[in-house]
């Protein structure tokens, strides 16, 4: 599914959509040039979330954890490193739910992961005209059509 998106606000609205309709455990790697508004997604799926803290990318500590909304939100950030660098992470914890509250997680530079959950959601994002976006939304072996059918 392709989105066009007129502008930042535009970004912001589909993340805040996305935060008000994903499921606990869902996972969305986010890929895209830098700029292309892949923080602004998830700062709108923070507040469609609830949360009120201000989000930031994590592109120096990695990983921001955001407790307080209706779920929590793990937003990553792997720009900075290595394949082999972000095996050792040990990232499944977050979308298995195992050491962690099961909720939503979005990892920026997805690109540069290893290894993928079994289910989740891509969202690439593009540069258009005039300072125009593209997001292209693919579910992998989920159930989240039916939450990206309503956007």
């Amino acid at each position: 599914m392709n989105i066009l998106l007129k502008d930042a606000d535009a970004t912001l609205n589909l993340g805040i959509k996305l935060g008000q309709t994903l499921i606990p455990g869902s996972v969305i790697l986010l890929e895209g040039d830098l700029g292309a508004g892949k923080t602004t997604l998830v700062q709108g799926i923070g507040q469609g979330l609830g949360i009120t803290d201000p989000i930031v990318s994590p592109t120096f500590t990695l990983i921001n954890e955001y407790s307080e909304g209706r779920l929590p939100l793990y937003h990553l950030d792997l720009y900075r490193l290595e394949p082999q660098e972000v095996s050792a992470l040990n990232l499944d914890i977050y979308w298995e739910g195992v050491e962690v509250t099961p909720g939503i997680v979005a990892i920026e530079w997805a690109e540069r992961m290893p290894y993928k959950p079994s289910i989740y959601l891509q969202l690439h994002l593009t540069y258009g005209d005039e300072g125009t976006r593209q997001a292209e939304i693919t579910p992998f072996n989920c159930t989240i059509n039916e939450l990206i059918a309503n956007l």
